[in-house]
Formats: C-alpha cells, sequence, structure tokens
C-alpha cells in the first residue's frame, strides 16, 4: 500500500510538472500590423512571369519583407517585395524576390514546398482565423495550395490538402539561371491570379469586396542556406531555414492569422489618386479579446481545464472610447464563449475556445 502511494504521489508530481512546464506561444511585440491598399489594374494582366504591363507599374510596392519575429532577428540579406491588383473576377499579386543562386527541386503537386526556397501567401477574408487559405510556390513554379480550417495550435483536423483552386494561373519569372551554382543570378518573380470565385466558397464577406472592404493576409519567403556538392545546391544539413515575412507575427509561425495584416479594396484605377485607409479602431477589441484566448491556452495547459471566470485569468480589462467593456463569459461543453457587449461604433464579437472570432450578425 505503502509504494503504490509512493508512486501515486509521483505520478501526480510528474504530472504536475509537465502541465506547468508547458508555455503556450504567444507572439511578441506590439499588435502593428502593415496594410496595403489594392487598386483596379488599367490594361490586362498577362500571367508570365513579367510584371511589366501599366498596372503593374504604377502599382505600389508593399514594404520590404523582415524577420518572421520582427525586431527580434537580423534584417534579410535578400530583398522581397510584393504588389497587388484586383478586378471583380481577380485577386492579382506580384512578388519579386532577390536571389544570386536560383533553385528549386520539388516538382509534384501539393508537396511541401517550403523544403526548397519560396514564396507564401496566406489569405483569411473575414478575419476569424478559421476557414483560411495557404498557397507555397518554388522557382520550378510547383504549387502547393490548401485549405486550413483552423490554425494547427488549435489541434483536431486542420488541413485539407486534396483542396485544390480551381482556374488559378500563375507563371515564374527568372532573371539568371535555375538550379546552376556556375553563375550568379539576379531575382525571380511569382506573378498569380487568385480566382475570386474560389475564395467566395467560404469567405463569409461579400466577394467580390465593396470599396473600402479589408481582408486579412500575409505573405512569407523561406529561405536555405546551400553549399555547391558536385555542380548541385544543396540545403546545409542541420542548418534551420530563414523565415522572411512582410508583417511580422512575433514569434516563428504563419499561421497566427491574428497577426496578418490588412488588405484593403479600392475602387480607383491604379496609378489614380491615391488611397489610405485606416485600420478601424475596433479592430484593437478583437486583438484584446485574443489575448484572453492566449491566457485560457495557457491555463489550460497548466491546469487541464479552462479558467471559470475571466478574474481568475487575470485578464486585463478592455476599455472602448474611455469606458469599460463588460464582457459576458459563458462556460461551454466544448469550453467557453466571450462576448463583448455592442457599443457606439462598435459591434458585439464573439470568441471561443479553439480561437474563431466573429462578430454577431
Amino acid at each position: 500500500m505503502q509504494i503504490r502511494l509512493i508512486s501515486l504521489v509521483i505520478t501526480l508530481l510528474i504530472l504536475g510538472f509537465t502541465l506547468s512546464a508547458e508555455t503556450f506561444p504567444v507572439p511578441r511585440g506590439d499588435f502593428a500590423p502593415r496594410n496595403y491598399t489594392a487598386m483596379r489594374p488599367i490594361d490586362e494582366i498577362v500571367i508570365d512571369g513579367n510584371l511589366t504591363e501599366s498596372s503593374w507599374q504604377a502599382a505600389a510596392w508593399t514594404e520590404d519583407f523582415v524577420d518572421i519575429e520582427g525586431d527580434l532577428k537580423p534584417q534579410p540579406f535578400h530583398r522581397t517585395r510584393v504588389k497587388m491588383l484586383w478586378d471583380s473576377s481577380y485577386l492579382y499579386f506580384g512578388a519579386v524576390m532577390q536571389e544570386p543562386h536560383i533553385w528549386a527541386k520539388l516538382t509534384e503537386r501539393d508537396a511541401v514546398i517550403f523544403h526548397d526556397n519560396d514564396f507564401e501567401i496566406f489569405l483569411d477574408p473575414d478575419g476569424d482565423t478559421h476557414d483560411y487559405y495557404e498557397l507555397e510556390l518554388n522557382a520550378l513554379g510547383t504549387l502547393w495550395d490548401l485549405l486550413l480550417i483552423k490554425p494547427y495550435r488549435d489541434r483536431g483536423q486542420v488541413a485539407v490538402n486534396a483542396w485544390d483552386i480551381r482556374s488559378i494561373d500563375y507563371a515564374i519569372g527568372i532573371e539568371g539561371s535555375l538550379n546552376d551554382p556556375s553563375d550568379t543570378d539576379s531575382l525571380w518573380c511569382v506573378e498569380l491570379k487568385l480566382p475570386l470565385s474560389v475564395i467566395s466558397e467560404l469567405a463569409n464577406m461579400p466577394v467580390p469586396p465593396r470599396d473600402g472592404d479589408f481582408w486579412r493576409l500575409n505573405f512569407s519567403r523561406v529561405q536555405w542556406d546551400t553549399d555547391i556538392v558536385d555542380g548541385e545546391y544543396r540545403k546545409i544539413p542541420g542548418k534551420p531555414e530563414y523565415n522572411w515575412v512582410w508583417s511580422p507575427q512575433g514569434l516563428i509561425a504563419m499561421h497566427y492569422p491574428e497577426r496578418w495584416a490588412y488588405l484593403f479594396f479600392s475602387d480607383r484605377p491604379v496609378g489614380s489618386y491615391p488611397v489610405s485607409f485606416q485600420i478601424p479602431a475596433r479592430e484593437g477589441v478583437r486583438e484584446a479579446l485574443r489575448q484572453i484566448y492566449y491566457l485560457q491556452k495557457q491555463y489550460f495547459m497548466d491546469n487541464g481545464r479552462y479558467a471559470r471566470s475571466l478574474r481568475s485569468l487575470g485578464a486585463k480589462p478592455i476599455y472602448w472610447q474611455g469606458k469599460k467593456l463588460r464582457l459576458r463569459y459563458e462556460r461551454t461543453s466544448a469550453g467557453y464563449l466571450i462576448t463583448s457587449p455592442v457599443a457606439p461604433e462598435l459591434p458585439s464579437y464573439h470568441i471561443r475556445e479553439d480561437g474563431k472570432i466573429w462578430t454577431a450578425k
């Protein structure tokens, strides 16, 4: 009996240590996503890997990519920028990546493309962090397109790899040579048009978008260090990849959609008087609710259950126009539901245990 009791105590101690030793990854740095306004093209966009049309020439560049962790890591040593356009049928992307050694090996569609150097697009039209899209391309033009039911952090069935985008059109442009270590290259380009008809299936937003609407998106560039062995590029064993992004995530994880940038849509033709939209102040309330979700994740890791009240979480109060919002907290069979009240110029928001956040209709 004494041996069993000692064994039980040791087991409980180990379990308690395991629960408390885990830390839920939380983004570091302020919530300061970048934003871009896409305008309408003024001529036909031919997808050939060359951004030579007048529309592309007139479109603005995004800011240069930075490390995925932001200022916590050094700046990328190769420049990456993107332009965007849209019309009633397509969303257009033009990405240019400086690269002295252009290489790619993967040729099968839906392979894990980031095992090569690649360019990636992440898109969540309604910003609820669920039902979003990911596309990856290497310099050979090999595509991996997948649908994410929810971020990997929320576990369960997450990725739908068999999902393919109908009528997608893309091309790779290369200034230099591909898979030839004997010379020095300049850059490679991804030009892509994404059919809005596909996005409309899970957008939960007007498609085509209206003037002033915004979606959430981000871009990533995965870069590997290589050696030249027997006349071929080979990744250096044991060296991790670099992750360069447009809007910094604050941690090494792209699947935190709440940290992505804002893409605004303007009905103006590109090259006309520039339009600048502002991220609505109400987005700060959504971010504050997200912080409570992070606290709940950690509480669950520490205790094996969600908190019974917001007070036990130590959550900071949320203010809107100088007034404290009275949040409603409900325990549910799946976990919990937190609801913010309706206030002047502020809709009611809901967030639940799997991170989905949405606006009450």
